[in-house]
């Protein structure tokens, strides 16, 4: 399974942006965590971080032909931007939006994500573990969830 994370501005400042919100866990040290996942999981990862509406709008595109699932922290866009949702609603395969911190307990002009119409599911609140949350719901979806893993989570409820 493929798998595409894209993240959208200042997340590149990850660990030292706001700690008391965001916490101090960097960027690099999330990719890291996602791509030992899927080596785990016999995933293929790419990962991908931009500060720019139009590359991130052009990655969303590239998934339609690079990527299975997509995994995507939009940031300040989630907030903001048409033309990230018009892309991700032409993507075919199941989309994940993910927020570090819980937006729905935040200030109003951080609470309510204007691409969370287009995805399948949303997970904020869970700080970084959240990407990896986000990874075990597409390969669970797609039904790859590594039989290593106990069936209570390669399953689910039943």
């Amino acid at each position: 399974m493929r798998i595409m994370i894209i993240n959208g501005p200042n997340l590149n400042l990850l660990g030292v942006r706001e700690p008391h919100i965001y916490g101090s866990t960097t960027l690099e040290a999330i990719k890291a965590s996602c791509e030992a996942f899927a080596a785990f999981a016999g995933a293929q990862l790419s990962f991908h971080q931009s500060n720019h509406e139009g590359v991130l709008v052009d990655l969303i595109q590239s998934a339609r032909r690079d990527a299975d699932a997509l995994i995507i922290n939009p940031a300040a866009y989630s907030f903001t931007s048409v033309a990230m949702f018009d892309a991700l609603k032409i993507f075919e395969g199941p989309i994940f939006e993910v927020h570090i911190s819980n937006i729905h307990a935040r200030d109003e002009l951080h609470r309510h994500s204007k691409l969370s119409a287009a995805v399948k599911g949303v997970i904020a609140g869970l700080g970084p573990y959240g990407y990896i949350v986000a990874m075990q719901a597409a390969l669970h979806g797609a039904g790859k969830l590594p039989a290593a893993l106990p069936e209570a989570m390669r399953v689910g409820p039943k």
